[in-house]
């Protein structure tokens, strides 16, 4: 229930590039693929997670480098949006839409500072989410994702869900089981 009060802050959004000047995940991949050195396995990866319908457009900030395994800060940036028009009405399913949204590969970002590890199994353990303003999920809304611990096969993920005008629409936390296994270097 929303009551009036003196006290209202948020964090700051971060300043980044607008979606329009962004690829999406999927324009991304068709890019790795047309690399004739991609090796066929990883060409199969690809391909899969092309064949897969996601209900939500994604387009990464800054995405990783598929030819080099390099660590990475346990953060991450992406714009994000339901595919398709949803309309102001009914805002318990943007809701809905945000809490798929809030849980898109939240615990991957546990896995960032570790190129040489990939996940072999993840379960989240528990995962909150807080509303504070209204929002269209059909909108292009920024998510920022962050893990400020991971250790003892577990991690922790916070997350921010910001519309386009800066407002904060959504806070998140998870905490996940991250069972990984040793990658072997890459032949590219």
């Amino acid at each position: 229930m929303w009551q009036p009060s003196p006290l209202q802050h948020q964090f700051t959004m971060p300043t980044v590039p607008p979606p329009e000047d962004l690829l999406t995940v999927e324009e991304l991949i068709q890019q790795y693929l047309s690399n004739p050195n991609m090796a066929e396995n990883s060409k199969q990866g690809l391909n899969k997670l092309l064949a897969d319908e996601v209900p939500i457009e994604i387009k990464p900030v800054n995405p990783p480098d598929v030819y080099r395994r390099v660590a990475m800060e346990p953060k991450k940036l992406f714009w994000v949006r339901a595919r398709g028009y949803i309309g102001e009405g009914n805002m318990k399913l943007h809701c809905c839409i945000a809490a798929y949204v809030s849980d898109y590969s939240f615990l991957g970002t546990a896995l960032l500072p570790y190129p040489n590890h990939r996940a072999q199994f993840t379960a989240s353990l528990d995962h909150a989410m807080w509303f504070h303003s209204t929002f269209r999920a059909d909108e292009w809304m920024l998510y920022e994702c962050e893990s400020p611990w991971a250790g003892g096969s577990r991690g922790l993920v916070q997350g921010r869900l910001w519309r386009r005008d800066g407002v904060l629409a959504a806070s998140c936390a998870q905490e996940g089981v991250l069972r990984v296994k040793s990658v072997a270097e890459s032949k590219l």
